[in-house]
């Protein structure tokens, strides 16, 4: 790792405060740009099979669209990542209500989610550190919530995200990382090969939903446990893509609980990049990007249907609700802690 992170203006809050933007650079050239709006990865440049960079992540080259609308582009998630039914659960015999924002239900925090707030950060010769406290009644979460993500870029060109954090009260915690992913830099990503190591997922109802059920990927357009193009099965008559216009559920990771393991590979045979997610996490969501509609632009292309894909680790939607899923409750005296490590390699013709 290099002995210094960059940092240069990003713009302004709309109260005027300064936000930045950090440069982790490793020692192979390999760059991520992380800014503290957000704390959202705007950019992500690493090597194809001939040793040339290019931007792998969806986003923006300012902060005034990121103020604005936009798909969670590269952004850190939190309280909750993915979708509480009805935004509403009960916790210690209390019912807690949630704010609305897609549809009936509470999605990624609620619309003042942490994705929209300015966090402190401090960078330092490794990384980048950054701190955020999340008020009691925050988005109508219980309890005040200090969370801090520290993002590192490491020299095996990972790049290593640690999430940490306390309550002084029981609520839900479950913090992800948004970004979308393009391995050729351009197009769509229907040719990536990907894999997930996963025998089962979580099938959803209409609204995106769990309806609780752990069920088998063999047999379905969901088993990639065996390499295989994104979009060989994208368009099938299936109820469950259908539901989610495509691929936008969650995968039950086959490994040991709270341990790092491998959650899923992804390759691009034409740039030869591989990404691979290991997760502490017991779930990965898979998102073929089905709501990029080509409405938006940015760092000069456009990004069209299925022109990036999201590999999410998490605890599994709407758990609060379902009491067989992996309980996110974190309560005072505990630490919340989980790490993901996003890792670049290549993979040349035999």
């Amino acid at each position: 790792m290099h002995d210094k992170v960059l940092q240069t203006p990003f713009g302004q809050m709309p109260d005027g405060t300064a936000v930045s933007l950090y440069t982790l650079t490793n020692a192979n050239g390999m760059v991520v740009k992380i800014t503290d709006f957000g704390a959202i990865v705007t950019e992500l440049h690493a090597p194809d099979r001939d040793g040339r960079l290019a931007d792998v992540v969806l986003g923006f080259d300012s902060l005034a669209p990121y103020l604005n609308e936009h798909p969670y582009f590269g952004a850190l998630i939190g309280r909750y990542g993915n979708r509480i039914a009805a935004g509403r659960f009960t916790l210690d015999g209390a019912t807690h209500q949630l704010d609305i924002n897609d549809g009936a239900n509470h999605l990624h925090g609620g619309a003042g989610g942490f994705h929209r707030v300015l966090w402190s950060a401090r960078p330092d010769a490794d990384g980048l550190s950054l701190h955020h406290r999340s008020a009691d009644g925050d988005q109508g979460y219980p309890g005040t919530l200090d969370v801090s993500v520290r993002y590192e870029l490491s020299d095996d060109n990972e790049l290593i995200m640690r999430c940490q954090g306390v309550t002084d009260r029981a609520t839900p915690v479950n913090l992800t990382q948004h970004s979308y992913f393009n391995l050729a830099g351009a197009g769509d990503i229907l040719a990536h090969e990907m894999m997930i190591r996963a025998d089962t997922f979580t099938p959803i109802d209409g609204a995106l939903i769990p309806t609780g059920h752990i069920a088998p990927v063999a047999g379905t357009p969901f088993d990639f446990r065996s390499a295989r193009p994104i979009g060989e099965r994208i368009a099938e008559h299936d109820a469950q893509l259908q539901h989610g216009a495509g691929y936008d559920h969650n995968f039950v990771i086959d490994k040991l609980p709270g341990r790092m393991g491998l959650a899923a590979r992804v390759h691009d045979p034409a740039s030869g990049r591989v990404f691979e997610l290991l997760t502490e996490e017991p779930g990965v969501q898979f998102y073929s990007g089905n709501f990029l509609d080509g409405s938006l632009a940015g760092k000069g292309r456009t990004y069209a249907h299925r022109s990036g894909f999201c590999l999410e680790p998490q605890h599994f939607p709407d758990a609060p609700n379902q009491p067989t899923f992996p309980s996110t409750i974190l309560r005072p005296g505990e630490q919340y802690m989980t790490e993901s490590r996003f890792r670049f390699s290549v993979e040349k013709p035999a």
